[in-house]
């Protein structure tokens, strides 16, 4: 049986339509919220081919679509997260009306601002996190404390703090006054809330984290809430491999979004 006979595997398929990521969409089929066929999934190696119905909670998922993403200028105060136990605001909830369904690549904490990557094809999101892409995450720090140039220069062959490894990061000073100084970090494996525990390490309590860019992304102009879609040829120069949609014009929130065009190459 050829691959195109044997079909894609069902949370692949639902992750290129903008469902979620496929762990996401493993747990939906765990929890028995999906069905093939008007029958319930019972395994992510489920395949599905061409003709098959595919449901989410009662709801027809659509076929693939382009894939898409954006940037999005997050400010504090929002969770990286599609719902939240302690009912705390979250990035979806602040997306403009007429969004379609998206995930982030990788996330940015409560109290962390600046550039955040959303896609509706949640295999890319996976993807685009993987250390082995090599792409750069660069941020800037006001920290509050003295700064010892030399410890941050260290920070690049690799730190341990408190029983934790970390990798290299290339920290510098840009500024101080009095105790606040402006430092750029850059890394390309950060684990959670990485930047603030090595900066403690070093007795510098961080006050304020501005993520500038993601691998080739750049925050740019965007201001807090703000979101602008990637314009697909630049996704095709960036990310080998993906059938990327045309460019849409930047939104705010409170503002439609138009649905998807076909990709004109």
């Amino acid at each position: 049986m050829t691959e195109e006979q044997k079909g894609e595997r069902i949370a692949k398929w639902m992750a290129r339509a903008g469902v979620g990521s496929r762990r996401d969409i493993e747990r939906m089929i765990e929890a028995g919220r999906v069905r093939m066929n008007n029958a319930p999934v019972e395994h992510p190696a489920t395949f599905v081919r061409e003709g098959d119905l595919i449901q989410l909670d009662g709801k027809v998922v659509g076929g693939k679509e382009h894939t898409r993403v954006w940037r999005y200028h997050k400010p504090d105060g929002l969770m990286t997260t599609h719902r939240d136990p302690q009912g705390r605001p979250t990035v979806f909830d602040s997306l403009p009306e007429g969004m379609p369904r998206v995930v982030s690549v990788g996330r940015l904490d409560i109290n962390s601002e600046g550039l955040l990557l959303l896609t509706n094809d949640g295999a890319l999101a996976r993807r685009l996190e993987l250390p082995s892409n090599a792409w750069i995450r660069r941020y800037r720090v006001r920290v509050f404390g003295v700064v010892d140039e030399r410890k941050l220069a260290a920070l690049a062959q690799g730190s341990e703090f408190d029983g934790v490894r970390y990798g290299p990061i290339e920290a510098g000073l840009d500024s101080h006054k009095g105790d606040n100084a402006w430092l750029t970090v850059s890394l390309q494996e950060g684990k959670n809330r990485e930047i603030r525990r090595v900066m403690m390490g070093l007795n510098l309590h961080v006050s304020r984290l501005i993520r500038v860019s993601y691998g080739p992304f750049q925050l740019g102009t965007l201001q807090k809430r703000e979101i602008e879609e990637v314009q697909g040829k630049i996704l095709r120069e960036q990310i080998p491999g993906i059938a990327a949609a045309p460019r849409r014009a930047r939104r705010t929130p409170g503002e439609t979004v138009s649905p998807p065009a076909d990709d004109e190459g």
